[in-house]
Protein backbone atom coordinates (compact mmCIF):
# COMPACT_ATOMS: atom_id res chain seq x y z
CA UNK A 1 0.00 0.00 0.00
CA UNK A 2 1.40 3.41 -0.93
CA UNK A 3 1.69 6.18 1.55
CA UNK A 4 -0.91 8.17 -0.37
CA UNK A 5 -3.43 5.31 -0.19
CA UNK A 6 -2.72 4.82 3.54
CA UNK A 7 -3.38 8.49 4.21
CA UNK A 8 -6.71 8.25 2.37
CA UNK A 9 -7.79 5.18 4.36
CA UNK A 10 -6.71 6.78 7.63
CA UNK A 11 -8.73 9.85 6.79
CA UNK A 12 -11.77 7.71 5.94
CA UNK A 13 -11.65 5.82 9.24
CA UNK A 14 -11.26 9.08 11.16
CA UNK A 15 -14.31 10.43 9.28
CA UNK A 16 -16.30 7.32 10.23
CA UNK A 17 -15.29 7.70 13.88
CA UNK A 18 -16.29 11.35 13.81
CA UNK A 19 -19.67 10.43 12.30
CA UNK A 20 -20.17 7.78 14.98
CA UNK A 21 -19.25 10.25 17.70
CA UNK A 22 -21.56 12.90 16.29
CA UNK A 23 -24.37 10.37 15.83
CA UNK A 24 -23.90 9.00 19.34
CA UNK A 25 -23.92 12.49 20.74
CA UNK A 26 -27.14 13.31 18.95
CA UNK A 27 -28.72 10.08 20.17
CA UNK A 28 -27.60 10.79 23.74
CA UNK A 29 -28.89 14.34 23.51
CA UNK A 30 -32.25 13.06 22.25
CA UNK A 31 -32.38 10.43 25.02
CA UNK A 32 -31.62 12.88 27.84
CA UNK A 33 -34.10 15.34 26.36
CA UNK A 34 -36.77 12.62 26.40
CA UNK A 35 -35.94 11.45 29.93
CA UNK A 36 -36.02 14.84 31.61
CA UNK A 37 -38.37 16.94 29.52
CA UNK A 38 -41.96 17.42 30.79
CA UNK A 39 -44.37 15.07 29.04
CA UNK A 40 -46.74 16.96 26.78
CA UNK A 41 -50.49 16.41 26.79
CA UNK A 42 -50.99 16.18 30.55
CA UNK A 43 -53.74 17.99 32.46
CA UNK A 44 -54.23 18.54 36.19
CA UNK A 45 -55.91 15.51 37.74
CA UNK A 46 -54.72 13.01 35.13
CA UNK A 47 -53.51 9.65 36.38
CA UNK A 48 -52.47 6.21 35.19
CA UNK A 49 -53.18 2.85 36.81
CA UNK A 50 -50.56 0.11 36.77
CA UNK A 51 -52.53 -3.12 37.10
CA UNK A 52 -51.13 -6.49 38.25
CA UNK A 53 -49.20 -8.07 35.38
CA UNK A 54 -48.69 -4.81 33.44
CA UNK A 55 -45.37 -4.79 31.57
CA UNK A 56 -43.54 -1.64 30.49
CA UNK A 57 -44.98 -1.80 26.94
CA UNK A 58 -48.49 -1.96 28.40
CA UNK A 59 -47.75 1.02 30.64
CA UNK A 60 -46.41 2.98 27.65
CA UNK A 61 -49.56 2.06 25.72
CA UNK A 62 -51.69 3.37 28.59
CA UNK A 63 -49.67 6.59 28.52
CA UNK A 64 -50.38 6.92 24.82
CA UNK A 65 -54.09 6.45 25.53
CA UNK A 66 -53.81 9.22 28.13
CA UNK A 67 -52.42 11.55 25.48
CA UNK A 68 -48.68 11.23 26.20
CA UNK A 69 -46.55 11.10 23.05
CA UNK A 70 -43.09 11.42 24.57
CA UNK A 71 -40.40 8.93 23.57
CA UNK A 72 -40.22 5.70 21.65
CA UNK A 73 -40.61 2.37 23.39
CA UNK A 74 -36.87 1.73 23.07
CA UNK A 75 -36.20 4.98 24.96
CA UNK A 76 -38.66 4.02 27.72
CA UNK A 77 -36.92 0.63 27.97
CA UNK A 78 -33.48 2.22 28.18
CA UNK A 79 -34.63 4.69 30.84
CA UNK A 80 -36.26 1.91 32.88
CA UNK A 81 -33.03 -0.11 32.79
CA UNK A 82 -30.99 2.94 33.78
CA UNK A 83 -33.28 3.62 36.79
CA UNK A 84 -33.51 0.00 37.89
CA UNK A 85 -37.23 0.08 37.18
CA UNK A 86 -37.31 -2.58 34.49
CA UNK A 87 -39.61 -5.36 35.68
CA UNK A 88 -40.15 -3.56 39.00
CA UNK A 89 -43.10 -1.25 38.31
CA UNK A 90 -45.38 -1.39 41.35
CA UNK A 91 -49.12 -1.77 41.09
CA UNK A 92 -51.19 1.34 41.84
CA UNK A 93 -52.45 4.69 40.61
CA UNK A 94 -49.89 7.36 39.72
CA UNK A 95 -50.34 11.08 39.15
CA UNK A 96 -49.73 12.50 35.69
CA UNK A 97 -49.39 16.10 36.75
CA UNK A 98 -48.40 18.71 34.14
CA UNK A 99 -44.61 19.09 34.15
CA UNK A 100 -43.91 15.44 35.03
CA UNK A 101 -40.96 13.94 33.15
CA UNK A 102 -40.60 10.27 32.11
CA UNK A 103 -37.76 9.93 34.64
CA UNK A 104 -39.94 11.22 37.50
CA UNK A 105 -42.81 8.96 36.50
CA UNK A 106 -40.71 5.79 36.30
CA UNK A 107 -39.04 6.57 39.64
CA UNK A 108 -42.50 6.97 41.20
CA UNK A 109 -43.62 3.65 39.68
CA UNK A 110 -40.41 1.94 40.81
CA UNK A 111 -40.80 3.24 44.38
CA UNK A 112 -44.59 2.78 44.60
CA UNK A 113 -45.38 6.46 45.18
CA UNK A 114 -49.06 6.01 44.44
CA UNK A 115 -51.82 8.61 44.73
CA UNK A 116 -53.46 8.81 48.16
CA UNK A 117 -57.16 9.68 48.34
CA UNK A 118 -58.94 10.97 51.44
CA UNK A 119 -62.16 10.19 53.25
CA UNK A 120 -63.10 12.31 56.27
CA UNK A 121 -65.49 11.24 59.00
CA UNK A 122 -66.85 14.49 60.41
CA UNK A 123 -67.24 14.97 64.15
CA UNK A 124 -70.89 14.64 65.09
CA UNK A 125 -71.97 12.57 62.10
CA UNK A 126 -74.35 9.74 62.90
CA UNK A 127 -74.10 6.33 61.26
CA UNK A 128 -76.59 7.23 58.52
CA UNK A 129 -74.67 10.36 57.55
CA UNK A 130 -71.34 8.54 57.58
CA UNK A 131 -72.57 5.69 55.41
CA UNK A 132 -74.21 8.09 52.94
CA UNK A 133 -70.94 10.00 52.53
CA UNK A 134 -68.96 6.77 52.25
CA UNK A 135 -71.24 5.55 49.45
CA UNK A 136 -70.25 8.62 47.40
CA UNK A 137 -66.51 8.35 48.03
CA UNK A 138 -64.49 7.69 44.87
CA UNK A 139 -62.47 5.76 43.84
CA UNK A 140 -63.22 3.52 46.84
CA UNK A 141 -64.48 0.03 46.10
CA UNK A 142 -67.96 -0.22 47.61
CA UNK A 143 -68.37 -3.55 49.40
CA UNK A 144 -70.77 -2.47 52.17
CA UNK A 145 -73.58 -0.80 50.24
CA UNK A 146 -75.91 -3.80 50.44
CA UNK A 147 -75.11 -4.58 54.09
CA UNK A 148 -77.42 -3.42 56.85
CA UNK A 149 -75.87 -2.10 60.05
CA UNK A 150 -75.84 -5.50 61.73
CA UNK A 151 -74.17 -7.18 58.73
CA UNK A 152 -71.69 -4.30 58.52
CA UNK A 153 -70.55 -4.77 62.11
CA UNK A 154 -70.25 -8.51 61.54
CA UNK A 155 -68.04 -7.85 58.50
CA UNK A 156 -65.87 -5.55 60.61
CA UNK A 157 -65.48 -8.31 63.18
CA UNK A 158 -67.82 -6.93 65.85
CA UNK A 159 -71.05 -8.94 65.51
CA UNK A 160 -73.84 -7.69 67.75
CA UNK A 161 -72.23 -4.29 68.40
CA UNK A 162 -74.37 -1.21 67.66
CA UNK A 163 -72.53 0.82 64.99
CA UNK A 164 -73.37 4.29 66.30
CA UNK A 165 -70.38 6.19 67.62
CA UNK A 166 -67.92 3.39 66.81
CA UNK A 167 -65.91 5.13 64.07
CA UNK A 168 -63.43 7.85 64.96
CA UNK A 169 -63.85 11.18 63.15
CA UNK A 170 -60.61 11.71 61.27
CA UNK A 171 -59.28 11.87 57.72
CA UNK A 172 -58.31 8.46 56.38
CA UNK A 173 -55.98 8.00 53.42
CA UNK A 174 -56.58 5.20 50.94
CA UNK A 175 -55.38 4.17 47.49
CA UNK A 176 -57.28 3.02 44.42
CA UNK A 177 -58.34 -0.57 44.96
CA UNK A 178 -59.06 -0.17 48.68
CA UNK A 179 -62.63 -0.81 49.81
CA UNK A 180 -64.96 1.11 52.08
CA UNK A 181 -64.73 -1.84 54.48
CA UNK A 182 -60.94 -1.28 54.70
CA UNK A 183 -61.53 2.34 55.73
CA UNK A 184 -64.23 1.43 58.25
CA UNK A 185 -62.06 -1.21 59.90
CA UNK A 186 -59.33 1.37 60.40
CA UNK A 187 -61.82 3.95 61.72
CA UNK A 188 -63.26 1.37 64.13
CA UNK A 189 -59.80 0.42 65.42
CA UNK A 190 -58.94 4.10 65.82
CA UNK A 191 -62.07 4.69 67.91
CA UNK A 192 -61.31 1.68 70.09
CA UNK A 193 -57.86 3.11 70.82
CA UNK A 194 -59.07 6.69 71.35
CA UNK A 195 -61.82 5.49 73.70
CA UNK A 196 -59.38 3.34 75.66
CA UNK A 197 -56.96 6.30 75.95
CA UNK A 198 -59.75 8.53 77.28
CA UNK A 199 -60.99 5.85 79.67
CA UNK A 200 -57.52 5.36 81.12
CA UNK A 201 -57.32 9.12 81.81
CA UNK A 202 -60.81 9.54 83.26
CA UNK A 203 -61.32 11.48 86.49
CA UNK A 204 -61.02 9.32 89.59
CA UNK A 205 -64.50 10.33 90.77
CA UNK A 206 -66.20 9.79 87.40
CA UNK A 207 -69.83 8.71 87.59
CA UNK A 208 -69.35 6.72 84.36
CA UNK A 209 -69.03 2.99 84.96
CA UNK A 210 -67.80 1.67 81.59
CA UNK A 211 -66.04 2.88 78.44
CA UNK A 212 -69.34 2.49 76.59
CA UNK A 213 -70.98 4.96 78.97
CA UNK A 214 -68.13 7.39 78.31
CA UNK A 215 -68.66 6.98 74.56
CA UNK A 216 -72.40 7.63 74.90
CA UNK A 217 -71.97 10.78 76.97
CA UNK A 218 -69.14 12.02 74.70
CA UNK A 219 -71.46 11.70 71.71
CA UNK A 220 -73.99 13.93 73.47
CA UNK A 221 -71.31 16.48 74.34
CA UNK A 222 -70.18 16.43 70.71
CA UNK A 223 -73.69 17.24 69.48
CA UNK A 224 -74.35 19.91 72.10
CA UNK A 225 -71.45 22.21 71.25
CA UNK A 226 -68.87 22.87 68.60
CA UNK A 227 -67.00 25.27 70.91
CA UNK A 228 -63.85 23.51 72.16
CA UNK A 229 -63.63 25.25 75.54
CA UNK A 230 -67.28 24.48 76.31
CA UNK A 231 -66.95 20.72 75.99
CA UNK A 232 -65.44 20.00 79.45
CA UNK A 233 -67.94 22.41 81.02
CA UNK A 234 -70.96 20.70 79.42
CA UNK A 235 -69.52 17.26 80.21
CA UNK A 236 -69.21 18.28 83.86
CA UNK A 237 -72.77 19.59 83.89
CA UNK A 238 -74.13 16.29 82.54
CA UNK A 239 -72.05 14.31 85.04
CA UNK A 240 -73.55 16.28 87.89
CA UNK A 241 -77.05 15.62 86.57
CA UNK A 242 -76.32 11.89 86.37
CA UNK A 243 -74.88 11.90 89.90
CA UNK A 244 -77.98 13.45 91.47
CA UNK A 245 -80.44 11.49 89.33
CA UNK A 246 -81.55 14.50 87.31
CA UNK A 247 -82.66 13.82 83.73
CA UNK A 248 -80.24 14.96 81.05
CA UNK A 249 -83.00 16.70 79.06
CA UNK A 250 -80.84 17.18 75.97
CA UNK A 251 -82.43 17.85 72.58
CA UNK A 252 -79.88 15.95 70.44
CA UNK A 253 -80.94 12.65 71.99
CA UNK A 254 -84.59 13.39 71.24
CA UNK A 255 -83.69 14.25 67.65
CA UNK A 256 -81.76 11.00 67.33
CA UNK A 257 -84.81 9.11 68.57
CA UNK A 258 -86.96 10.77 65.89
CA UNK A 259 -84.59 9.33 63.30
CA UNK A 260 -84.69 9.99 59.57
CA UNK A 261 -88.11 11.67 59.84
CA UNK A 262 -86.61 14.64 61.73
CA UNK A 263 -87.37 17.73 59.62
CA UNK A 264 -85.11 20.25 61.34
CA UNK A 265 -87.65 21.33 63.97
CA UNK A 266 -88.14 19.92 67.43
CA UNK A 267 -91.64 20.40 68.83
CA UNK A 268 -93.24 20.12 72.25
CA UNK A 269 -94.84 16.83 71.28
CA UNK A 270 -91.39 15.47 70.36
CA UNK A 271 -90.16 16.24 73.87
CA UNK A 272 -93.18 14.45 75.32
CA UNK A 273 -93.10 11.37 73.07
CA UNK A 274 -91.32 8.59 74.89
CA UNK A 275 -88.53 6.77 73.04
CA UNK A 276 -85.42 5.03 74.39
CA UNK A 277 -83.52 8.19 73.40
CA UNK A 278 -85.84 10.77 74.95
CA UNK A 279 -83.84 12.10 77.90
CA UNK A 280 -86.79 14.30 78.88
CA UNK A 281 -88.97 11.27 79.61
CA UNK A 282 -86.24 8.84 80.75
CA UNK A 283 -83.49 9.13 83.33
CA UNK A 284 -79.88 8.22 82.75
CA UNK A 285 -77.99 7.77 79.51
CA UNK A 286 -79.60 6.66 76.24
CA UNK A 287 -78.92 3.05 75.19
CA UNK A 288 -76.28 3.89 72.57
CA UNK A 289 -74.22 6.83 71.36
CA UNK A 290 -76.07 9.29 69.15
CA UNK A 291 -73.14 10.34 66.94
CA UNK A 292 -69.43 9.91 66.29
CA UNK A 293 -67.56 11.88 68.97
CA UNK A 294 -64.11 13.22 68.20
CA UNK A 295 -61.00 12.91 70.36
CA UNK A 296 -61.65 16.26 72.07
CA UNK A 297 -65.19 15.29 73.09
CA UNK A 298 -63.93 11.94 74.41
CA UNK A 299 -61.23 13.59 76.50
CA UNK A 300 -63.57 16.35 77.73
CA UNK A 301 -65.99 13.68 78.93
CA UNK A 302 -63.20 11.72 80.59
CA UNK A 303 -61.89 14.84 82.35
CA UNK A 304 -64.92 17.15 82.82
CA UNK A 305 -64.58 20.62 84.26
CA UNK A 306 -65.52 21.04 87.94
CA UNK A 307 -68.35 23.35 88.97
CA UNK A 308 -71.91 23.51 90.21
CA UNK A 309 -73.81 24.44 87.03
CA UNK A 310 -76.79 22.27 86.12
CA UNK A 311 -78.39 24.19 83.24
CA UNK A 312 -77.39 25.71 79.93
CA UNK A 313 -79.05 27.29 76.90
CA UNK A 314 -77.79 28.78 73.65
CA UNK A 315 -76.75 32.43 73.71
CA UNK A 316 -78.89 32.98 70.61
CA UNK A 317 -76.49 35.25 68.75
CA UNK A 318 -75.38 32.70 66.17
CA UNK A 319 -72.03 32.08 67.84
CA UNK A 320 -72.92 28.58 68.99
CA UNK A 321 -72.03 29.50 72.57
CA UNK A 322 -74.12 28.85 75.66
CA UNK A 323 -75.24 30.54 78.87
CA UNK A 324 -74.75 28.42 82.00
CA UNK A 325 -76.67 28.55 85.27
CA UNK A 326 -76.58 26.93 88.72
CA UNK A 327 -80.26 27.29 89.54
CA UNK A 328 -83.54 26.94 87.68
CA UNK A 329 -84.37 30.62 88.22
CA UNK A 330 -81.03 31.67 86.69
CA UNK A 331 -81.65 29.31 83.81
CA UNK A 332 -85.14 30.71 83.17
CA UNK A 333 -83.65 34.20 82.99
CA UNK A 334 -81.09 32.93 80.48
CA UNK A 335 -83.86 31.34 78.44
CA UNK A 336 -85.68 34.68 78.30
CA UNK A 337 -82.46 36.31 77.12
CA UNK A 338 -82.08 33.64 74.46
CA UNK A 339 -85.66 34.07 73.24
CA UNK A 340 -85.26 37.85 73.05
CA UNK A 341 -82.06 37.55 70.99
CA UNK A 342 -83.62 34.86 68.80
CA UNK A 343 -86.64 37.04 68.01
CA UNK A 344 -84.41 40.01 67.25
CA UNK A 345 -82.32 37.84 64.95
CA UNK A 346 -85.40 36.58 63.13
CA UNK A 347 -86.74 40.12 62.75
CA UNK A 348 -83.41 41.34 61.37
CA UNK A 349 -83.36 38.51 58.82
CA UNK A 350 -86.91 39.27 57.74
CA UNK A 351 -86.13 42.97 57.29
CA UNK A 352 -82.97 42.13 55.33
CA UNK A 353 -84.95 39.76 53.12
CA UNK A 354 -87.59 42.43 52.39
CA UNK A 355 -84.91 44.98 51.64
CA UNK A 356 -83.29 42.74 49.05
CA UNK A 357 -86.54 42.19 47.16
Amino acid sequence: MSRKTGRRLGGFFLFVLLLAAVGGGLLWQRYTSFADAPMAGLEEGDSIVVAPGDSLPIVVRKLREAGVRSGELVEWRALARQLGAAGKLQVGEYALAPGTSPRELLIAMRDGKVISHRFTIVEGWNIREMRAALAKAEPLEHDTGKLDDAALMKAIGEPGQHPEGRFLPETYLYTRGDSDLDVLKRAHEAMDKALDDAWQQRASDSVLKTPDELLILASIVEKETGIAEERPRIAGLFERRLRIGMRLQTDPTVIYGIGASYDGNIRKRDLQTDTPYNTYTRAGLPPTPIAMPGRDALMATAKPAPGDELFFVAVGDGSGRHLFARTLSEHEANVRTYLQRYRQSQQSRAEASQGSQ
